[in-house]
């Protein structure tokens, strides 16, 4: 089940015309009342009746829905709210009562504050019903005392208590409220632009993708700024307007994303992602730590960092799962070093190729993200495993089948991470993010499984970038 919250208007008589008429997106049939606002009596009395010209006559209901709003004290331009609740194709083979429609609307309304008591008076609304699989509801936005209820942030109240609604009845198709943890969307212009120059993905999301790759191996934002200008990427800095030498935020281009004029297109770090900024980057890195410099390295090297890395992860696991209740802000910073080391191992195994490894790191990553962008202070298991992080990123490629395979162990292990974070994030009612874990843990098997079968077939990396504009579908310019 969904609710729709739809445009508001400030013609009630319109609207309850069209709900009771034949239709045009869909057929309108039998349509009726179901549930009305606490005292309002007796829903045949102010039921539309039939005219004789074959249409319902809604101008009683539409006076008494307006009451509120002529009596009211500076009533809003656009006063009438309008939602919808409907239900998924898979529960539409219920049969769903009229007394059913009428309690889960009340109750979503009564969660959201659109409904009250006759002791409260609160808005008038009705609930009308003329499919099986579907409700409308109407409300008005001035209390019956006078005030006025702006229903702000309703979208996001409607569709938890629709979910809340959904769980008490039992619905296959439950949508949780929005978890917050989303990145901020290309704007249509950046995808109107990468569709004419035939690019598979936005400068933006590959932008992301590159900076993330150099922050889960940097430890210091020298380093990172280093990795950034290795990648091939336009690294602009802001320094400090009181203290030159001081460096508070920085920008990264690609050197084919430019403008008519030839410029290039910069990105703030906060523009790619609530959480690179370089005040967050800094709280994520902590206390910088050194490697030893990049050297030419064995298989046997190799081979020893993966199974330590593996005994850190398994040990992270265990963190997360004994500090869930008790610290949940260190397993969340445990969570995203989790991440990072995630994404230095794609890149190790995948090199620049965007594989199925890659693609579970990303997947991997939001599911370890926290709300709104929120960097938690990095602890001592946390620091441990970027330290394997940046050790994995500097012995290079993986090419052997004993590297490999110790590789593919550390994927296994990092599978059962993403089960533990995924009890993580559902006993926190993040059910977005559990979602995520669950996939990525699924994917992360899948990935170690079938390249264990395909051991002895040659790497042969090419380049395939993230489809994020049409499908991937490359357009030549002019057509």
């Amino acid at each position: 089940m969904i609710t729709r919250v739809h445009r508001r208007g400030s013609r009630v008589g319109g609207l309850l015309r069209y709900l009771w008429g034949p239709g045009k997106a869909e057929e309108h049939v039998n349509p009726h009342l179901v549930a009305a606002w606490d005292g309002a009596g007796p829903l045949t009395d102010f039921e539309p009746q039939l005219a004789t010209s074959g249409k319902r006559d809604v101008r009683r209901l539409t006076a008494l829905l307006e009451q509120p709003v002529r009596a009211g004290y500076r009533p809003p331009t656009k006063f009438v709210w309008h939602a919808s609740m409907r239900l998924a194709p898979e529960d539409r083979h219920r049969s769903v009562s009229d007394t059913t429609w009428a309690n889960m609307a009340l109750q979503m309304l009564t969660e959201v504050g659109v409904a009250t008591t006759a002791t409260d008076p609160g808005l008038r609304w009705i609930a009308m019903r003329h499919a099986d699989d579907h409700v409308h509801i109407v409300a008005t936005l001035v209390r019956e005392d006078g005030r006025t209820n702006w229903m702000r942030n309703d979208y996001p109240r409607c569709v938890e208590a629709t979910y809340n609604v959904a769980r008490r009845y039992n619905l296959h198709r439950r949508v949780p409220p929005a978890d917050r943890t989303a990145h901020r969307r290309p704007h249509p212009a950046e995808l109107s632009k990468a569709r004419r120059t035939g690019r598979a993905q936005t400068p933006r999301d590959e932008l992301r993708r590159r900076v993330r790759t150099a922050v889960a191996a940097a430890g210091s934002e020298e380093e990172f700024f280093a990795r950034l200008r290795a990648a091939g990427l336009l690294v602009r800095l802001r320094h400090s307007s009181t203290d030159p030498r001081q460096i508070t935020g920085y920008a990264v281009a690609l050197p084919t994303g430019r403008t008519n004029g030839g410029q290039p297109v910069y990105f703030g770090g906060g523009r790619l992602a609530p959480d690179m900024t370089l005040p967050k980057l800094r709280l994520r890195w902590g206390t910088p730590t050194s490697l030893p410099a990049a050297r030419p390295v064995g298989r046997t090297e190799r081979v020893d960092a993966m199974r330590q890395a593996a005994t850190v992860v398994t040990a992270a696991a265990d963190d997360i799962h004994r500090e869930a209740r008790a610290a949940p802000g260190r397993a969340q910073a445990t969570a995203v070093a989790a991440a990072d080391l995630l994404t230095s191992l794609a890149a190790s195994l995948e090199g620049d190729r965007r594989g199925p490894l890659h693609r579970a790191a990303e997947v991997f990553d939001r599911a370890a993200r926290d709300l709104y962008g929120r960097v938690h202070t990095s602890t001592s298991r946390s620091q441990e495993m970027r330290a394997m992080s940046r050790l994995i990123a500097l012995l290079g490629r993986i090419s052997g089948d004993d590297d490999t395979v110790a590789a593919l162990a550390l994927v296994t292990d990092l599978a059962r991470l993403a089960d533990t974070l995924e009890q993580l994030r559902s006993a926190q009612q993040r059910l977005h993010q559990a979602e995520a874990a669950r996939s990525a843990a699924d994917a992360l098997r899948l990935v170690a499984g079938g390249w264990q079968r395909a051991l002895a077939l040659p790497l042969t990396p090419t380049s395939t970038p993230v489809p994020t504009v049409g499908g991937g579908r490359h357009t030549a310019r002019g057509r």
